[in-house]
């Protein structure tokens, strides 16, 4: 097939364009749990469908905004302010906000899929044409002009097939992590907390009569011992990064800060730091990262070799396994971040005094064996997949590019 057959479309030809709109917020009815209402904050540019939203609207709510109502497979962009450039494809009856412009009844000729690897690389070039001093916007009409390079149906779908392998291999592997750390949550709080582990008969612990001492923290089972959080691992705290910055002609690492630690990967926006910095500062995958301030979340980092920027811990110990004090550090987030809530500062925050008032139980060294054994292979695997992931995500990155502009073809069918 002819490179030639590939020409610059319109965004308004290829279906129709709707920008979004909010229902009154002064009337409660408007929302409920029956129609989804995406907004950027539900685009968080590792996934490619919106499957669940953090508001969603009544009947009466999707009749207000009847006009912006998306029906079927849609593709929608964010338009406006530092979010521009967030696409996700919907597939069910669903409206936006209106910081969203969205590819709406897209017509036989696209493929949807295509369309929405095409803009996905376009970040850049939004903030570069759009509008506006103080906050920049891609109105409807702007948006509208925008125009991509497009090859006859059947290359589209070649193209997006491709892609969308990668893609839905990295769901599949972040489907079965959320199943994997769902199961060691469970089983850690049975064992760790509920005491329920199995007795030499194999039988639950406290609720078939296991003996149980007073200690801190309550009744324990005998021969276990209470001890901090600050006991059992070495809480490490970054550097502020920006004193650090690669030398003259270094490449440098990227930085991890709350946002990568969020999202789970570096990226093009990230900051970097020099190579030369003390190496206990550099993270490295599989290692335990805290967030202490600000957004309070702990995550094992799989996002490849890093430098550790202040506000985040990395959590380490010589002499206990990871998952043991990755687990009990999430078992006790949510105090935690009420602690960072009830701070008068901006930025909530805990302090060290707050680790050496978190207690935990350590078990016997039996148990602890039988625990291990169950427990490392649940974060081995985490971690491998998540490492396979990111190569994905790297492969498909690399990939993208160079076949949307067609510097890459791929193999057709001869008809």
């Amino acid at each position: 097939m002819s490179f030639r057959e590939w020409k610059f479309i319109k965004l308004g030809e290829i279906g129709t364009i709707i920008t979004g709109k909010t229902p009154s917020t002064k009337n409660e009815d408007n929302f409920g749990n029956k129609y989804p209402f995406i907004t950027p904050r539900d685009m968080d540019g590792q996934k490619r469908i919106v499957d669940f939203t953090e508001r969603y609207l009544s009947q009466q709510g999707l009749e207000s905004v009847s006009k912006q109502v998306l029906d079927g497979i849609s593709i929608c962009v964010s338009c406006i302010g530092s979010d521009m450039g967030k696409v996700i494809l919907a597939r069910t009856k669903c409206v936006t906000n209106q910081q969203i412009n969205s590819i709406t009844s897209i017509k036989e000729d696209y493929d949807p899929f295509f369309i929405y690897y095409s803009l996905k690389p376009l970040k850049e070039y939004f903030h570069k044409i759009a509008g506006g001093s103080t906050m920049p916007i891609i109105n409807k009409s702007k948006f509208s002009q925008i125009e991509i390079l497009v090859p006859p149906l059947k290359e589209q779908k070649a193209i997006a097939h491709i892609l969308s392998t990668l893609d839905e291999k990295i769901e599949l592997n972040n489907k079965i992590n959320k199943t994997l750390e769902d199961i060691a949550q469970a089983i850690f709080k049975h064992w760790f907390v509920d005491f329920e582990f199995p007795n030499e008969d194999g039988e639950p612990y406290k609720s078939s009569g296991g003996e149980m001492v007073e200690s801190e923290l309550g009744m324990i089972p005998k021969g276990w011992e209470v001890k901090s959080l600050d006991q059992i691992a070495d809480f490490l705290n970054g550097l502020a990064m920006q004193k650090y910055r690669p030398k003259d002609g270094e490449q440098g690492i990227p930085v991890i800060k709350i946002k990568e630690l969020r999202q789970g990967f570096t990226d093009n926006s990230s900051d970097l730091c020099s190579k030369e910095i003390d190496p206990k500062y550099i993270v490295n995958d599989g290692d335990i990262i805290f967030s202490w301030s600000g957004s309070l979340l702990v995550d094992l980092w799989c996002g490849g070799k890093c430098g550790l920027n202040q506000h985040l811990f990395k959590v380490s110990s010589k002499e206990y396994p990871r998952w043991f004090y990755y687990h009990w550090i999430k078992l006790h987030l949510d105090r935690f971040i009420n602690i960072a809530k009830s701070k008068a500062t901006t930025m909530g925050h805990i302090k060290r005094q707050d680790l050496s008032d978190s207690l935990v139980v350590i078990p016997d060294e039996s148990l602890f064996g039988k625990a291990n054994s169950v427990l490392s292979p649940l974060v081995e695997k985490q971690v491998e997949l998540k490492i396979e992931s990111r190569k994905l995500s790297e492969l498909r990155n690399t990939l993208l590019p160079k076949l949307m502009s067609g510097e890459i073809r791929v193999p057709l069918d001869q008809e």
